[in-house]
């Protein structure tokens, strides 16, 4: 008989339940959340799992990737549709979890999620860390800011390099505020410094990938842009088609029908907002920014002229995410030609 396994992964334990083909439940456990441990205990169990059900998460990938390695037939779940599946448990425990998600690899009614290269996540972090420390480095200066304006200090415009020497003339003769001034611009530095050296190594990332420098050659496509897009699509292949990309980042709009009503909503805003991010800054540059020859920004801007910026710059994004994942898949450089075709 065949047997389903479903895993509520957690920091030091993960949940686990097997049941058969009928739903009954045959094992439950709990299990250090280590690759081992779970391949062990697995092995050990004597019984044919079919498939084996782990929640996306923090530990999930490489959970999966382990157990994949070592011949399981593991599946990553979408999140929101597992959450969504379990809405009608009054009571939620890390058990009723495993047991769901078994229940869900029982009957198949499961979505499953591509789970990410280590290339690709080593690239996610970068990216990351950068967006953590421009964040913070932006939050020290604004807070430094605030602080002297409580003293009647006016800091005004500045530039990143003006900025130090500003405070400092303005905190001349207060002793307090220029201890104070003092730690916050050097943590600004600091800051400032680890930001500029994360940017330069996604530089040299960038010069060296080719599919990011394939990607550069869209208008509008700088460093940060290929390399998030490239990181996020990781396997090309792994979309039917490239009007799926803009949906699978949530770049279309919403739809609910029932019976007379029929509404069409704002864009879903599903999957990975940093990508979001980054392809509506793309957007905006185009239609912002003097770029040559680009038919795209032809078609944004008639369209910008029917239904305003925002929703042009929003339309534009998801555009480019199909010429993007068309560029990834053919491995051909951006042409205007296929782009006004795309449009």
């Amino acid at each position: 008989m065949e047997h389903y396994a479903g895993i509520d992964v957690s920091l030091e334990l993960s949940s686990v339940c097997v049941v058969d083909a009928a739903g009954r439940i045959a094992r439950e456990a709990k299990v250090p959340s280590e690759p081992d441990a779970l391949i062990g205990w697995f092995r050990g169990l004597g019984l044919q799992v079919s498939r084996v059900g782990l929640e996306a998460g923090p530990l999930s990938q490489w959970l999966y990737a382990a157990m994949r390695g070592a011949g399981l037939a593991v599946e990553l779940l979408e999140t929101r549709h597992v959450r969504g599946a379990f809405k009608a448990m009054p009571v939620k425990t890390d058990r009723k979890d495993a047991r769901g998600i078994a229940q869900l690899m029982r009957l198949g009614w499961f979505r499953p999620v591509h789970c990410k290269s280590v290339p690709a996540q080593e690239t996610r972090a970068l990216l990351t860390t950068r967006k953590l420390l421009q964040a913070k480095h932006h939050d020290v200066e604004m807070s430094l800011r605030g602080v002297l304006r409580g003293f009647g200090l006016k800091v005004g415009p500045t530039t990143p390099r003006t900025f130090p020497g500003r405070i400092r003339e303005l905190v001349e003769g207060h002793p307090t505020l220029a201890v104070v001034a003092g730690a916050l611009l050097a943590a600004r530095e600091a800051l400032g410094e680890q930001l500029r050296g994360l940017e330069k190594r996604l530089r040299d990332q960038a010069r060296e990938d080719e599919r990011a420098r394939l990607l550069m050659t869209a208008p509008g496509v700088g460093v940060i842009v290929a390399l998030t897009f490239a990181a996020a699509v990781d396997d090309p292949a792994r979309f039917r088609s490239s009007k799926a990309v803009g949906a699978h980042f949530g770049l279309t709009p919403r739809k609910y029908q029932s019976g007379e009503t029929d509404v069409t909503g704002r864009i879903s805003k599903t999957g990975d907002g940093g990508v979001r991010t980054a392809l509506y800054e793309a957007a905006n540059v185009i239609l912002t920014r003097p770029v040559k020859g680009s038919a795209l920004k032809s078609w944004a801007a008639r369209l910008a002229n029917r239904a305003g910026m925002r929703k042009a710059k929003v339309a534009l994004a998801r555009k480019l995410a199909v010429v993007l994942h068309r560029m990834l898949t053919d491995g051909k450089p951006f042409a205007a030609e296929r782009a006004a075709a795309t449009a």
